[in-house]
Order: C-alpha cells, then structure tokens, then sequence
C-alpha cells in the first residue's frame, strides 16, 4: 500500500537527472515529520517546469538530495483571475488566501480602506500560505500575494481591459427587501452593465471589509468604467465567504471548471 503523495514547491529548475538541495526546512518536513527515507518519492514543482516525481538521495536531519526522475504533469497555469481583498482578523484571511488558491485564483491583491479591522498583513506569512496551499491541492503554480496597497492607489492605477467585480452589498439588501428593480438600478448607478463574465476574460473580484465600503468609497466604485457590481444573494455574507463565493460563481461561468 502507498503513502500519501507528497509535494514540494521549490524553487530550482526541475528536469530530469537534476538534484535538488533541500532547505533545513524542507529537510525536517521530509525526514522528521513525513519520516521518510532514502529511495521514497517526492513530487516537486517550481511555477515553470510542471512537476516532477524525485527521489531521496540523501536524508539528514538538517540536510537532503532529491534527484529528479520523470515529469508527472505538464506547467499548467490557472484563470486570469485575482481576488482583491480587505484583510480580515489573521485566522480567516489565511483561511481566504488557503481557499482562493485552491479555487484557482492566479494573484492575491489585499488592499486598506477606511474599515479595514487587520491591524497589519504579513506578506511572507500568506505567501507561504498560498504556498502550502498549491502543494495540497496539486497545483503547479503558486499565486503571488501582492503587497498590501490602498484602494485607492490600486485603482488608480487599475488597468481598465480587466473587469473587476465588486461584490455590491446594497444588491444584497436590495433583493433581501424584495425590489427586483433595485439591483439592476445599482448595476446602472456603478457605471458598468452587469453582464455575465466572458470565458477566458481577465477579471478581478473585490470583496470589502467587515463593515463595508464608506460612502466615499462606493461613490469611488460606481464611478469608474471598469467596475460591475456582483450580487451574491439576499444575505449578508462574511468577508471570507463572499470571496469563496464570487470565485465559484466566476469559476463556474468563465473559468476552467467547465
């Protein structure tokens, strides 16, 4: 009986014939926690040469070589989509950040608004987050967490040939009030159509904090060309589970689920 197929996201080139040093903690993650010994299999991938299925050449207790065998997977690499986020309390937005990965998001973009309750954001923390998470989940790409940036600045700079969908709360106590014109006239008001994501589009998805946007901040929204507003039912979701929403929603209309 096998064991557990076991991945590592590395950053040296991948072919065949080629060692791989480990770092120390690779090294413990392999050898102390998995226990596994000279001669077992380790899968690699590095974000460029797919992945790969190595074997352990040398196991130590702060060391080891994995020499590369065969290519298991061809470089894949997932939808152009991103998930601009508000960070949220330390547990749910690695929670979100575990998840979009996951779901397929190809870059994480946290951004500040007036509401924002995270005090701070370590980057290094969530990349290695979305790392463990494409490891899991057999991507062969790792998603890249941006630095965290005002909303602001982030729009400014916004590049308009990617739609971005802002999950609206106002459609959500629109249609919770049962005014079935409401969404559509908030769509009107944002000054984007709301129309169904096209297959293969570049897009973005922007959640806002817990205590949603200001005032300043929607009229910021509604006023740009680029952004359309997304209803994600007649409730009021947390942060973290309207971004795992919209990215299903999206995923299952424009992305590679179908």
């Amino acid at each position: 009986m096998t064991g557990p197929k076991i991945r590592l996201h590395v950053e040296q080139p991948l072919a065949a014939g080629q060692a791989i040093a480990l770092s120390e903690a690779q090294a413990n993650y392999l050898f102390a926690v998995m226990r596994l010994g000279p001669g077992a299999a380790v899968h690699l991938f590095n974000g460029r040469d797919g992945e790969w299925q190595a074997e352990v050449a040398e196991a130590g207790k702060r060391r080891g070589i994995l020499v590369c065998r065969a290519q298991t997977a061809p470089q894949g690499a997932p939808p152009d989509v991103w998930l601009v986020f508000v960070p949220v309390r330390k547990d749910r937005t690695a929670f979100m950040v575990e998840k979009a990965v996951e779901l397929g998001a190809a870059r994480l973009v946290p951004v500040s608004t007036r509401r924002m309750n995270a005090e701070r954001m370590r980057i290094d923390k969530h990349q290695a987050h979305a790392t463990e998470a494409a490891e899991q989940c057999e991507a062969t790409w790792v998603p890249e967490v941006a630095a965290l940036q005002p909303l602001e600045r982030l729009l400014t700079g916004w590049d308009p040939a990617r739609r971005l969908y802002w999950a609206d709360e106002d459609l959500a106590r629109h249609a919770a009030g049962g005014d079935p014109a409401a969404p559509a006239a908030a769509g009107a008001r944002a000054g984007a159509p709301v129309s169904p994501p096209a297959r293969g589009e570049r897009a973005a998805i922007l959640i806002g904090p817990e205590g949603g946007f200001t005032t300043e901040e929607r009229a910021l929204l509604r006023g740009l060309p680029f952004v359309s507003p997304l209803s994600l039912g007649p409730r009021i979701l947390r942060a973290e589970t309207a971004a795992l929403a919209a990215l299903t929603l999206w995923q299952a209309s424009a992305g590679d689920w179908r």
